[in-house]
Formats: structure tokens, C-alpha cells, sequence
């Protein structure tokens, strides 16, 4: 192997080395649903107003690119909706954002043909948000779960 190719070999383990000891271990944001309401129509599906705080537990602040969220129910996503409109989030601060999401009306016509198949009394749903970062933090996946009991 020639010697060039050799340094060029070395200069790229050294920068990579240098690079993953400049991140620092960045702890996921804590997500939780501040509200949820209806939108006026406007002659299509139905819209929704998510709010969601964010609470970042790290001492760095969070600098945001970018939120997905969706909720299932009875593992059929019916709400879903993305924004890029995130605020910078100071270390140890919280902060709300907004999301417009839009009701997949195809999945909630499935969703209910199936609770007439099926007697429940209770209904399972997981809210998520992809969470993505501008820089080199890796990308967040928060989930909650939980049942709602129909009695």
C-alpha cells in the first residue's frame, strides 16, 4: 500500500476520532400533548390543531429542523402532521410548538368498520413524534401508548 494512501487512511481515523469526542451525549426531549382541537373546514378533510411541549433536559440547547406526529389508534394512524416551524429550545427550558394535522378519513372509515366486527372495551393508541435536529445530533423517535376504556 502506498505511504500517501496510508496518511490519507490516518488523517480520516483522526478526524472521525476527534469528531465523535466533540458530541456530546445529548438526551432525548421530553414530549407531552399540551392541547387538541378541532380547526374551522374549509370544505376538506378535517383539520387539527396539535400543540405539544418540549422540554429539553440537557444543558445544550436544541436546535430543531423539524417535527413528524401521528396518533393510532388500534395500530391505524389517523391523525397525522409535520412542521419546521420550531423554535430554538434553550438548555433546561420548554417550549410549545404547533402542528396542523390533517384525519386520514380512509383509515378512520377502517378503523370503525372494525369496532363494529369486534366487541372492545377498550381502545389502544400510540401518539409519535419524529424529532429532527439541525447539526449532527441523531434524530429522536418518542412514542407513548396507553388504552382508553369505552365504559
Amino acid at each position: 500500500m502506498p505511504a500517501i494512501f496510508r496518511l490519507f487512511l490516518l488523517t480520516c481515523l483522526v478526524y472521525l476520532a476527534g469528531c465523535s469526542t466533540l458530541m456530546s451525549e445529548v438526551d432525548p426531549p421530553k414530549v407531552s400533548l399540551e392541547s387538541f382541537r378541532a380547526l374551522p373546514a374549509d370544505g376538506g378533510a378535517p383539520r387539527f390543531e396539535i400543540r405539544l411541549r418540549i422540554a429539553n433536559p440537557n444543558k445544550e440547547a436544541l436546535d430543531i429542523a423539524g417535527i413528524a406526529y401521528a396518533v393510532k389508534v388500534l395500530d391505524r394512524e389517523l391523525i397525522a402532521g409535520v412542521t419546521n416551524q420550531v423554535p430554538r429550545i434553550e438548555g433546561y427550558t420548554e417550549e410549545t410548538v404547533t402542528i396542523e394535522a390533517g384525519l386520514q378519513l380512509i383509515e378512520m372509515l377502517r378503523l370503525l368498520a372494525g369496532l363494529g366486527m369486534e366487541a372492545s372495551d377498550t381502545l389502544d393508541y400510540s401518539l409519535s413524534a419524529k424529532i429532527d435536529f439541525k447539526g449532527f445530533v441523531p434524530t429522536q423517535r418518542i412514542e407513548e401508548t396507553g388504552s382508553l376504556t369505552l365504559r
